[in-house]
């Protein structure tokens, strides 16, 4: 009631013929009531750090939420009040079996991060390194587990009783962020994460991810190389250290689609306070605890989708969403194509360098929607960070281009995947498989042969298949036996006509009999006609 959340309560069906009490109810007449977004965005707030930390990760969910109460979800902060410097010493002695001043060689008590799960201390090593410590805060997972059940009591209310309820699929989404905060609790993952992607950019020149000390790698505890930058953020610095601005925005595009697209491993929690540049004009990153990953088959189905948004080619973005199986197959492609082309063509009317990509995936999973197109855990971390990508990129550089920049990789991609270039990588990937197993091929169709010849030869089959083949040989059985019968009946009266007079004193009127054995073949050949399997 004090954030006014009384009034989205009873505009649900379950309390709609109790409407009438909010007039009686004495807060709404002394105070005015903000938009529902900041009413949603207040009460997160005051539910604390695993409420607050949903609300940010619903307001990425732009394809299941409205407008007004993705921004407003999206203005939460991620500071929290941290815990005592003496909890977390006892954190890092129980973990290593040793005090922090023995581990270390310096440890600042004040943190100079503190989010929902974690919080950040600096620290130097023995041998002068410097570094940070992630340490997790102690005794949050049962304080997350109980804030996770009643999401899910709210999830299954709005689901049942909010008219929205279908669209926004809420319990489906408290099952995601469940999933995504739990593995945000396990700092041995995030170390995975930061030394794979620091391994795909070791020799780049536009990406630097920071070193991860595994000697010291625990579940709740991270430690990892201290970095120094400019938060990307901050545009007056940068421009005083003499960064070029339109190349760091460029940068920033190549390394979003180099992920996406060569590696299938991308950083997928890219907002401002994730991301440092160096004073060279080197991109640093920091934080991997969310990291997205895509299948070939998503990365054919974002790129041709791309390159046939942007050649407006409808049909072919209807055709494609059905052959992957996004949507049923039974959809028609031409309803499809017009839901598409009815949403796309208004964005087209906007120069390219001002279309935004990440809206057009919001366009794409909003329409689709309609079609019953389930949107995949993967699609939406991607559209998550291509919006920042390109709000930063914009930031930077308000004239980016951004198609002008991704262009060249999904040709590549596509390049790659069909025709002369993909048969080539395919030979090239399997020629040492084929080489390895070319000697045992002679002896292996030696072996079928020498079975076949000596009657040994033995097909395998599941009991399934077995049972579908001994149904259809009782079907064919039978069929046999009545197409003869209704044969013997056909034959029968072809005789019986033909013989007409001369056998008519012992058989009486033979066209009457000719004619009722040939309705009889006729109707048994019919009764035994093969039909359609079942």
């Amino acid at each position: 009631m004090r954030h006014g959340m009384d009034d989205l309560i009873l505009a649900s069906h379950l309390f709609r013929p109790v409407r009438f009490l909010k007039i009686i109810m004495p807060w709404t007449w002394l105070s005015r009531r903000a938009s529902r977004g900041e009413r949603i965005r207040r009460s997160l707030e005051s539910l604390g750090p695993i409420f607050v930390k949903f609300g940010q990760i619903l307001s990425t969910r732009r394809d299941l939420l409205p407008d007004d109460i993705a921004d407003e979800l999206a203005k939460l902060q991620d500071q929290v009040p941290p815990f005592a410097d003496a909890i977390a010493r006892k954190i890092l002695t129980q973990a290593y079996g040793q005090t922090p001043e023995t581990l270390f060689k310096s440890f600042e008590a004040a943190p100079f991060a503190s989010a929902s799960i974690a919080q950040v201390h600096g620290a130097v090593l023995q041998n002068g390194d410097e570094v940070v410590v992630k340490i997790v805060r102690p005794n949050i997972l049962p304080v997350i587990k109980r804030d996770i059940r009643l999401l899910y009591t709210i999830a299954y209310q709005l689901q049942k009783y909010w008219k929205g309820g279908g669209q926004l699929r809420p319990v489906e989404v408290v099952a995601e962020f469940e999933k995504t905060i739990l593995d945000e609790l396990d700092l041995m993952r995030e170390a995975a994460n930061a030394s794979q992607l620091r391994r795909n950019f070791l020799m780049s020149e536009e990406l630097y991810v920071p070193e991860v000390y595994w000697q010291f790698a625990k579940r709740n505890v991270l430690v990892m190389e201290r970095i120094e930058g400019i938060p990307i953020s901050d545009i007056d610095t940068l421009r005083a250290e003499g960064i070029d601005l339109e190349k760091l925005a460029d940068r920033g595009v190549n390394i979003f689609f180099t992920q996406v697209y060569r590696h299938s491993f991308f950083h997928a929690d890219m907002h401002p306070g994730n991301i440092f540049v160096s004073k060279e004009g080197k991109y640093i990153a920091v934080d991997f605890g969310i990291m997205g990953t895509l299948t070939a088959s998503d990365q054919r189905y974002l790129a041709e989708n791309f390159l046939a948004f942007f050649n407006r080619d409808y049909r072919r973005v209807a055709q494609l969403h059905i052959d992957s199986g996004w949507v049923d197959k039974d959809t028609p492609v031409a309803e499809f194509e017009s839901a598409i082309r009815t949403v796309c063509e208004p964005i087209f009317d906007k120069p390219l360098k001002e279309i935004s990509f990440g809206h057009l995936l919001i366009r794409l999973f909003e329409t689709g929607r309609r079609f019953n197109m389930v949107v995949q855990p993967q699609l939406v971390l991607l559209e998550k960070t291509l919006l920042n990508i390109e709000g930063l990129g914009r930031q930077l550089n308000p004239d980016l281009d951004l198609w002008k920049s991704a262009k060249p990789f999904l040709e590549r991609w596509v390049g790659d995947q069909i025709g002369p270039r993909a048969l080539f990588k395919h030979l090239k990937e399997n020629v040492p498989l084929w080489a390895e197993r070319l000697p045992q091929m002679p002896n292996m169709l030696f072996d079928v042969l020498q079975q076949a010849k000596q009657g040994e030869l033995k097909m395998k089959l599941d009991s399934k298949q077995l049972e579908n083949i001994q149904r259809e040989i009782h079907r064919s059985s039978r069929r046999n036996f009545a197409a003869i019968t209704g044969a013997g009946f056909l034959i029968s009266a072809a005789v019986i006509y033909a013989l007409d007079g001369f056998a008519k004193p012992m058989l009486g009127d033979f066209p009457l009999v000719s004619w009722i054995s040939a309705s009889l073949g006729v109707a048994i050949l019919l009764a035994s006609w093969p039909r359609e399997p079942d």
